[in-house]
């Protein structure tokens, strides 16, 4: 095996590249695995390497001796708040399935069958490719729900001689323009695994005898600031006055004037977030429609572009995106953010200097 080999990172259900982006701002790349065609194209144009295969029924016996860290988000929809939540039914069956990958069985094909939904199943995939590959270390991230089965995977991986941590994080802890709560199971065999330190906190947080204290919260409005094309009021006044975009969102400075706010869902209740704060978590899917600016009574201005959407999200505004609207939207909302990923892998993954040292 050669170091060269052993180096490699497998990203299972790649997704379009968030955790590649963040392996990438440390020096390191990946090799995703993921079926999706629309995804694997984004993937390419974006430079990332891509299996198209169907995660569940790739042999791992190829794979093995060759790669360092084991990254996977499985598909969230059945567990996922935005969803029907047959995950909730078939958790049992996936704990069934977890201990009996972990005593040698591969029972897999006969519980998918009896699964409310057969993907619920997907989430068991990741414990497959590591006990088969023993990599370094691994990475694990999906929608809250799924905290029990990575706490269970966690445990049959500690059986076998892995550090590891799991919980909750907030993106926004981690200098994302959005309050987004994922949860995350990390593993390693070569140091202790623990979760990344926060950069950002709400509100900020005071210095202390400890250090500087953390930045507050990033907005929207820090990310996508206000487009060309700006109208400025000054009244009977020849200076100063407020300036308002006439293409994009604006946060007000005078009562009058109307502020833009990210509403998301078409509920009464749905969440409503200014521009001085975090956008709310992004959820598209079937809801796509309803992710829209509004002004401060209510009404509707216009739908979230594709990219604003890549840039609450981590991405840079010209990510090379491939599929239709509605396929991009549901890649950037699948997501993992690059800035969270970057802040996850930092404190588990050896950088590019220690791979080549």
């Amino acid at each position: 095996m050669t170091t060269a080999h052993r180096s490699r990172v497998l990203d299972l259900f790649a997704g379009p590249g968030g955790w590649s982006e963040g392996l990438r701002a440390l020096g390191l790349r990946d090799i995703g695995i993921e079926i999706d065609p629309a995804v694997c194209a984004t993937r390419a144009a974006a430079g990332h390497t891509t299996i198209r295969a169907d995660v569940a029924t790739y042999p791992t016996a190829p794979l093995r001796g060759k790669a360092s860290g084991l990254i996977g988000s499985p598909p969230c929809q059945t567990f996922s708040a935005a969803g029907l939540r047959a995950g909730n039914d078939d958790l049992p069956l996936c704990h069934q399935a977890l201990d009996d990958l972990a005593c040698g069985h591969d029972t897999r094909e006969r519980l998918r069958t009896a699964c409310t939904d057969p993907r619920s199943l997907l989430v068991v995939e990741p414990l497959r490719y590591a006990l088969d590959l023993h990599p370094d270390w691994i990475a694990l991230e999906e929608v809250p729900a799924v905290l029990p089965l990575f706490e269970h995977t966690a445990h049959l991986l500690a059986g076998v001689g892995y550090s590891t941590w799991t919980g909750i994080l907030n993106a926004a802890d981690f200098g994302l323009p959005q309050t987004r709560r994922r949860a995350f199971l990390v593993a390693s065999r070569i140091r202790p695994a623990l979760p990344p330190e926060p950069t950002h906190a709400d509100g900020g947080s005071p210095a202390d005898l400890f250090g500087d204290g953390l930045p507050p919260w990033r907005t929207m409005l820090d990310v996508l600031g206000c487009p060309p094309g700006v109208v400025i009021t000054r009244g009977n006044h020849t200076t100063g006055g407020s300036r308002f975009p006439t293409t994009g969102p604006s946060w007000a400075v005078t009562g009058r004037a109307r502020s833009w706010l990210l509403k998301v869902g078409n509920r009464p209740a749905a969440t409503r977030r200014r521009l001085d704060q975090p956008a709310p978590t992004l959820l598209f899917g079937k809801a796509l429609n309803d992710v829209s600016w509004i002004d401060s009574e209510g009404t509707p201005i216009r739908r979230l572009a594709v990219e604003e959407a890549a840039v609450l999200q981590g991405f840079r505004a010209d990510y090379p995106w491939a599929g239709s609207r509605t396929k991009q939207f549901e890649q950037i909302g699948n997501a993992v953010p690059a800035p969270l990923a970057t802040a996850v892998l930092g404190s588990l993954a050896p950088t590019a200097l220690e791979v080549a040292a």
